[in-house]
């Protein structure tokens, strides 16, 4: 009983410990780390990415970066992905014609990225896919190579996107949501 009683108060202090670093991190994390690691001339780039590579498909990709949640959502346990899903219907990327839009997003604070596909984009490429890009772009993240993670993870994207909804000759595509990167 004792070992039970220790053992249950040390995941209580674990998590205790988790949660309060997680609450220190979206404090330390401004609207200025977003800027620190992605510089207006990176941006630039980043779209000029995001643009060669929709040449290429007819789907729709948006890259949101976000420094930190509100404290309060931090306190209430929300987690990246429901911040990601959240980014994805306000942005209108699930509200593309073809239902191929992918959002790649990132949550400097917790150090998380996600990507999240409308319907045509997840049923024709394996999710594996894309959790194998969000962990080597965080891996890249680690290492402070924030614009080369985000451009190599932009290329792998497109890729996919390339090889799943293809642009023919003749094919007109409109380009539905901006290429600019939006900071939150």
């Amino acid at each position: 009983l004792r070992r039970r009683r220790r053992l249950r108060r040390m995941v209580t202090e674990t998590a205790m410990a988790g949660t309060i670093a997680r609450w220190w991190a979206h404090l330390r994390h401004g609207a200025s780390s977003a800027r620190r690691a992605f510089p207006d001339a990176a941006l630039a780039r980043i779209e000029q990415a995001i643009e060669r590579s929709e040449q290429e498909h007819t789907a729709e990709l948006r890259f949101a970066i976000e420094a930190s949640l509100p404290i309060d959502d931090v306190r209430r346990g929300r987690t990246p992905r429901e911040r990601a899903l959240e980014v994805f219907a306000n942005t209108g990327v699930w509200d593309t014609e073809a239902n191929n839009g992918v959002l790649l997003y990132v949550l400097l604070a917790d150090h998380a990225v996600e990507i999240v596909a409308d319907r045509a984009a997840a049923a024709r490429i394996d999710a594996g896919y894309w959790r194998e890009i969000c962990t080597s772009l965080s891996d890249a993240y680690r290492r402070g190579d924030f614009e080369a993670g985000t451009m190599s993870a932009i290329e792998r994207i497109g890729r996919l996107l390339a090889a799943a909804f293809p642009r023919g000759a003749g094919t007109t595509d409109v380009d539905e949501l901006p290429n600019r990167p939006l900071v939150l």
